[in-house]
C-alpha cells in the first residue's frame, strides 16, 4: 500500500502529537492511513510485524470527551488475537509503573477462558503500551522498557503472556542527534513524538518521515486534522477541558495540604500551651519549660 509523503513546511503548525486526544485522534481515524500508522507504531514497539485488525470498545469515543476525564488510551486487538493497548501519557503522575501494572493484569485477565474446550493456553498474549512524555521514570538513559515477570535474582524469566512497554520521549535529545540511517523504527517514532512541533529540528522530522513510510502515514493524518479548523478547534477544546480540570483537583489539593498543615499547627500549639501551663503550676522554671516546648519566654509569661 503507497501512501504520499508530505513533508512539513516552514508555515506548517502541527498540532502537538503528544497531547493525549491527539494522539487518539491520529491513530483511530476512520482512514487506511490512520490504520496502517498504528499498526507499524506498535510492530515498532513490540518488535516483530503486527497488524491491528480492530480498535475495540473503549471510553471516551473520538467525538466525545467533555462528559469524561479518563485517558485516552486505544484498545486494539491483532490479526492472532492478541491484546494491545496504546497510550500517550503527556503529563504521567507518579503513579504510573504501578497504574500500568494494573491495566496491564486487568487485561489480560479480562479474557474468557471459560467452557469445557478453553485452557490457559487459549490466552492471547497481552501488551500494554505507554508513551511517557514531560517526565523521567526510570533512572537509566534508556528511552526504550520492555518489561516482563522474571526472577531478579537467577534471571530467570517466567515467560509468561504479559509485556508492559514504555517509551520514555524526554530522554531522545541524544538519539536526535544522530543520522537517521542510524536510527532504530522505534529511535524514529520518537524523535517524531517528542519534535514535531519543534521548528528547530524540523529538517530531521522531515528525514524520517521520508525513510518512514508508518511515520509518514501518522503525519499525514495529523496534519489534516491540524489543517482542519474546527478538528483542530474541537482537539484544542478538549486539551483545554482536561487542563482545566486538572488544575482544579491539583489546586484543591494543594489548598486541603495548607489547611491542614494550618490546623496541626495550631493543634499543636494548643497541646504545647497547656502543657506549659501545666508545668507552670508545677513549679518548674520558666527556662526549663521554653527549653522543653519551644515556646518563647513571653507567651510562657503570659500563661
Amino acid at each position: 500500500m503507497h501512501y504520499p509523503i508530505s513533508s512539513i513546511q516552514p508555515d506548517d503548525d502541527p498540532l502537538d502529537i503528544r497531547m493525549d486526544n491527539v494522539f487518539k485522534a491520529v491513530f483511530t481515524k476512520d482512514t487506511p492511513e490512520s490504520a496502517e500508522a498504528l499498526s507499524r507504531l506498535v510492530s515498532a514497539l513490540i518488535g516483530r510485524d503486527v497488524t491491528i485488525v480492530s480498535i475495540l470498545a473503549n471510553e471516551p469515543p473520538v467525538d466525545n470527551v467533555r462528559d469524561r476525564q479518563i485517558r485516552f488510551d486505544i484498545n486494539c486487538k491483532a490479526e492472532n488475537g492478541e491484546l494491545i493497548n496504546v497510550e500517550m501519557s503527556l503529563n504521567p503522575g507518579v503513579f504510573e509503573p504501578i497504574r500500568l501494572e494494573y491495566y496491564t493484569s486487568r487485561l489480560f485477565g479480562g479474557q474468557d477462558v471459560r467452557g469445557s474446550d478453553s485452557s490457559y493456553k487459549d490466552l492471547k498474549q497481552t501488551y500494554q503500551i505507554t508513551i511517557l512524555a514531560n517526565k523521567k521514570f526510570f533512572t537509566d538513559d534508556a528511552h526504550y522498557h520492555a518489561f516482563e515477570y522474571y526472577d531478579p535474582i537467577r534471571k530467570v524469566s517466567l515467560d509468561g503472556k504479559t509485556r508492559i512497554i514504555t517509551l520514555e520521549l524526554s530522554k531522545v535529545d541524544i538519539i536526535a542527534e544522530k543520522p537517521i540511517d542510524e536510527m532504530t523504527v522505534s529511535e524514529r517514532w520518537a524523535v517524531f513524538l517528542e519534535y514535531l512541533t519543534d521548528r528547530n529540528k524540523r529538517s530531521t522530522i522531515n528525514a524520517i518521515l521520508e525513510q518512514e513510510g508508518g511515520i509518514a502515514m501518522a503525519n499525514q493524518v495529523l496534519m489534516t486534522i491540524s489543517r482542519d479548523e474546527h478538528e483542530r478547534a474541537r482537539l484544542e477544546s478538549e486539551f483545554k477541558y482536561q487542563m482545566d480540570m486538572q488544575s482544579q483537583l491539583v489546586t484543591a489539593r494543594r489548598e486541603g495540604k495548607l489547611e491542614g498543615k494550618i490546623e496541626g499547627k495550631l493543634e499543636r500549639d494548643k497541646e504545647l500551651m497547656e502543657n506549659a501551663r501545666n508545668a507552670l503550676a508545677e513549679g518548674i522554671p520558666i527556662a526549663h519549660i521554653q527549653k522543653i516546648t519551644g515556646l518563647d519566654m513571653e507567651t510562657i509569661e503570659q500563661l
